[in-house]
């Protein structure tokens, strides 16, 4: 990235935009509340709204990721089942007041500002786990987050080998090349910085770090020694009388006063000729901006990890049924779906919107809307499969519409 951009510049926009935005929705009514719906459209980037989410499911995973206890088995089948589904509850219920919801508005601005500046940034920071270890699987999960730049983390992620567990390190390096060859897709900072300014003005200019503070200090110690490697050169043959200039007026008095001229112009020439053509200082360089501060991690992975995994795994049930083959309870078999919009997890839920509704909250909710009124999976199938694929144009969404089949069977089993 040629131009550097200053880290705290970014960040004061954000917090500018973010108090702008809250006053103008909590000012009229300074005890309102967001819920998840109205998160994702809070403002006309959609980059922004997203990045939001993201942030409130880390803080969320790690306060889940904290329920362990030396007296209960959080291990086992029907609690982790039970965990499961209190987390899809509370993810319909989520509520925000300004106090909460405005550092993450801020924070938001100031990473979709800092990604499309630096995608290596953001796939470091805001895309690849914290863990050494990454799949392509878990950085396709991560993936629907991302709106500015998704086409070039796509494409890289899509590239890397199923199943795998790469380093993270690898994994790093290995974008940044994948970035160098495909430079031309990359989604240019001005026109993140153009939907922005429409909402408070801005311009790359004002987010630049302030290089040329630095130069100015050069000149001035160039310009006292400057003459001095043009005097020295006239004067190859004035050594001798420097070296005798403390001998003469001590010994002799009558005779300084011939020697005298040549002592005086040699005075005022810097007797230490190889000091003289000192080379500017050079302009120290633009302080590197520091990375955009990871998003905060589950303290307990593991445990999250399953729940949010086992949730829409279709091999949960045969695993559960291996552990106890004797009694028949929850755990046997993934429970009969009442209701798609009740059974439908929140990540599962942002990955149908960003995925296959085009980030279009009201347009997912009136599909599933229709889906739970049909009378048999025939019919609900045949509703994905035709009528929303047409009209959508999905295209390599089939790990997206495969999940939503596998809960439309559970539905009318």
């Amino acid at each position: 990235m040629k131009d550097k951009y200053s880290q705290p510049k970014l960040e004061a926009y954000g917090q500018k935009l973010a108090a702008q935005l809250c006053e103008r929705h909590f000012g009229p009514q300074p005890n309102a509340t967001l819920d998840g719906p109205a998160v994702l459209r809070f403002t006309p980037v959609r980059q922004v709204n997203l990045f939001v989410v993201q942030q409130l499911l880390a803080k969320w995973t790690a306060e889940m990721a904290q329920l362990r206890s030396p007296y209960f088995d959080f291990e086992d089948a029907e609690v982790r089942q039970a965990l499961t589904q209190l987390m899809n509850l509370l993810s319909r219920r989520i509520r925000l007041t300004r106090e909460t919801f405005e550092p993450l508005l801020a924070r938001a601005v100031t990473d979709t500002l800092r990604v499309a500046a630096e995608p290596a940034v953001g796939f470091d920071e805001k895309l690849l786990p914290a863990q050494q270890t990454v799949t392509r699987e878990q950085l396709q999960e991560g993936l629907r987050y991302f709106d500015v730049e998704k086409p070039l983390f796509q494409g890289f992620v899509e590239s890397l080998p199923a199943g795998t567990a790469l380093d993270r390190e690898l994994l790093s390096s290995r974008f940044r090349l994948y970035q160098q060859t495909n430079f031309q897709s990359m989604h240019p900072m001005e026109t993140v910085v153009n939907e922005l300014s429409a909402l408070l003005p801005l311009s790359e200019i004002d987010l630049r770090a302030d290089e040329a503070a630095t130069p100015p200090l050069a000149p001035s110690p160039v310009a006292a020694p400057a003459p001095a490697p043009r005097a020295v050169p006239q004067q190859p043959s004035e050594p001798a009388p420097v070296a005798a200039k403390p001998a003469p007026p001590v010994s002799v008095p009558p005779k300084p006063a011939a020697p005298a001229p040549p002592i005086a112009p040699a005075a005022t020439t810097p007797v230490p000729v190889p000091p003289a053509p000192i080379p500017a200082p050079v302009a120290a360089p633009a302080p590197a901006v520091p990375p955009v501060a990871a998003t905060p991690a589950a303290a307990e992975v593991p445990l999250y990890e399953k729940l949010r995994t086992e949730h829409s795994s279709p091999g949960l049930a045969e695993t559960l049924r291996a552990e106890r083959p004797a009694t028949a309870s929850l755990a046997d078999k993934a429970p009969k779906v009442e209701s798609l919009r009740e059974a439908i997890s929140i990540n599962q839920r942002f990955s149908f919107i960003n995925e296959l509704f085009n980030g279009e909250n009201m347009e997912y909710h009136a599909a599933i809307q229709k889906l739970d009124a049909l009378p048999d999976a025939a019919s609900a199938r045949r509703y994905v499969q035709e009528d929303l694929t047409k009209q959508y144009g999905w295209v390599r969404k089939d790990e997206h519409i495969n999940k939503l089949l596998r809960l439309i069977d559970r539905k009318f089993e």
